[in-house]
């Protein structure tokens, strides 16, 4: 009788050991370390220079504004191009079978997704990666669900610092694609190059397209799920939208917004949306739109910008949290007027 060697045993990790691996993940990369990986397309120091960025502790912004400084000489060099349309019409979809031409064509493709939060718990699902599961496999993309967090119409606060470092990685198309409800539209049109709005056929929402707003900030409609028994109707639909748009008034873009059809499953009409889309670059950038509109979107961050850091700054104030809870309990009993104790909080602040 011979006894046979048994399995040999892996070394144990002593709480040592444990300890050692929790602070290595703790320990946070320096600004030069995040700034060189960016610059040489790691998509792992990209993806921690974002979440460093989308940080509300006051200790990170310094850090944060030196990164994205460093970033900003290799920037605005892509396409920015947001994408919306109400939920269900097939915007993550869409956004994949696209994304996948792109990549296929050379290019490099990042996914900024803003997911809404709930109003209750404050929890995303963060859900585009699963959606999303053919484009995220693609070594030429790049996609980044972000929370939306309390910002008005669920856009991500700092989606254009996010977009500028993902310019600095390499990426040459950006697509933002926004929760489809509330004012994001807005936001978004705000900082991109070309606003595309998603729509579907038989939804009972044709003439509802017609009302201003939306209609307005797109540069183009695609009619999605235009496939199988949809295809007559997406085409009704496309003709409608047609009419509607010559309704509104000339862009000053010089640009005649179009409405193409259009299906992420069978990727018929995927090709025609970028070929617009690259007629309509190739316009802004002769008769010079496309910069101004940057120099002018870049004028408008920066008063959102300064808007924002004095409602942080407010916020984060030691004796101004101490006597807001204060001024909360009075307003709650109808002991002061909220405009009055608005008025106590902010002469507070600004004259301490």
């Amino acid at each position: 009788m011979k006894e046979k060697d048994g399995i040999e045993q892996p070394e144990s990790i002593g709480r040592e050991s444990v300890a050692q691996i929790i602070q290595s993940r703790k320990n946070q990369p320096s600004a030069e370390e995040l700034i060189s990986g960016i610059l040489k397309g790691d998509k792992t120091a990209l993806s921690r220079a974002i979440t460093l960025v989308e940080s509300t502790n006051p200790k990170h912004l310094e850090k944060a504004n030196q990164v994205i400084q460093a970033c900003l000489p290799y920037a605005n060099n892509s396409v920015r191009l947001g994408i919306t349309g109400v939920p269900g019409v097939g915007k993550s979809t869409f956004i994949e079978a696209f994304g996948k031409f792109l990549t296929s064509n050379g290019k490099k493709v990042a996914v900024l997704a803003v997911d809404p939060s709930s109003t209750i718990s404050h929890g995303s699902i963060l859900g585009d990666k699963t959606r999303m599961e053919e484009l995220v496999k693609d070594e030429n993309a790049y996609i980044r669900p972000s929370a939306s967090g309390e910002t008005l119409g669920g856009v991500a606060r700092k989606t254009r610092e996010t977009i500028i470092l993902c310019e600095a990685c390499g990426f040459d198309s950006i697509v933002i694609e926004t929760v489809g409800v509330g004012q994001s539209e807005t936001a978004v049109h705000s900082m991109v190059d070309f606003f595309l709005l998603l729509k579907i056929s038989g939804a009972g929402d044709e003439l509802q397209g017609i009302k201003r707003g939306i209609m307005e900030m797109a540069d183009a409609i695609v009619i999605n799920k235009a496939d199988g028994d949809n295809i007559k109707k997406a085409n009704f639909a496309k003709v409608e939208f047609n009419r509607a748009l010559h309704l509104f008034p000339a862009k000053s873009s010089g640009w005649q917004p179009k409405v193409v059809t259009a299906s992420a499953i069978t990727h018929d009409g995927i090709s025609n949306v970028w070929e617009m889309i690259s007629e309509y670059l190739n316009l802004t950038k002769e008769n010079n739109y496309f910069n101004e509109r940057r120099q002018d979107q870049n004028q408008h961050w920066l008063l959102e910008t300064i808007n924002e850091q004095l409602k942080t700054n407010f916020f984060n104030h030691p004796e101004i949290k101490s006597l807001l809870e204060t001024n909360k309990k009075a307003v709650q009993n109808n002991e002061i007027s909220p405009f009055a104790a608005a008025s106590i909080l902010l002469e507070k602040y600004f004259k301490p």
